[in-house]
């Protein structure tokens, strides 16, 4: 568990394990590895026979704020769509710009179309527009696309968005997620998720990431006693 986390997450963690639990899924942890991948879900939980044919493994992703929401919802897909088409229209500015400044080559090789050119000075606003765009699309394919990316790899069968009331709408719910709102101390289902279907190993690497989980918990919790 983070320092740094509010007591507003931890309660919809605690909400989402009731809840889990309620829905039969009586396998569960907190901060767990999502197998395959870099991030971590809020809770995980399965049934107790996941790799049976009425298994079940089930992701929660608890939101207190919405730019807390926001920070995860880019859709990959037209954001790397959208990043290199503008990745390309700023190398053809960055040619056609140095077209016309020869004064601007470094002088590196003997040919032209060889060399580099030092445009950190230039300045050109549309340039530099298109250029700032593009950070922002790079860095939200580095840190904003994690509902697009779970769902798209089928990380568990089930992805659940938690959230306070009020943080979002109904048409903001990223594609196939189901989206929980706490109602005093329970959740409220408003929208159920699709079903995926994640591979048989992944849902075995669930089973250990909860138990390793588990684990983390119980020696944390045996160093305050």
């Amino acid at each position: 568990m983070s320092s740094g986390e509010t007591e507003a997450h931890r309660t919809l963690k605690r909400l989402a394990l009731t809840w889990a639990r309620a829905a039969g899924l009586v396998i569960a942890g907190v901060e767990v590895r999502i197998p395959h991948s870099g991030y971590r879900a809020d809770v995980a939980a399965a049934s107790r026979h996941p790799m049976g044919p009425e298994g079940r493994v089930a992701l929660f992703e608890c939101k207190q704020g919405r730019a807390d929401f926001l920070r995860d919802q880019a859709d990959e897909t037209a954001t790397r769509t959208q990043a290199a088409a503008l990745a390309l229209r700023v190398q053809s500015l960055r040619a056609a710009v140095a077209s016309h400044r020869p004064d601007l080559r470094r002088g590196e090789s003997l040919f032209p179309e060889f060399d580099s050119y030092d445009l950190a000075g230039l300045r050109h606003d549309t340039l530099h527009r298109l250029e700032q765009e593009l950070e922002t699309l790079q860095q939200k394919l580095l840190t904003s696309v994690k509902f697009s990316r779970l769902h798209a790899h089928q990380s568990a069968d089930l992805l659940y968005l938690v959230t306070e009331p009020g943080i979002m709408a109904a048409h903001e719910v990223p594609n196939g997620w189901g989206w929980l709102i706490r109602e005093g101390d329970a959740l409220v289902l408003i929208q159920p998720p699709v079903r995926l279907a994640p591979r048989p190993e992944q849902r075995l690497a669930w089973l250990e990431s909860i138990a390793i989980a588990g684990t983390r918990e119980t020696g944390r919790a045996s160093a305050r006693i």
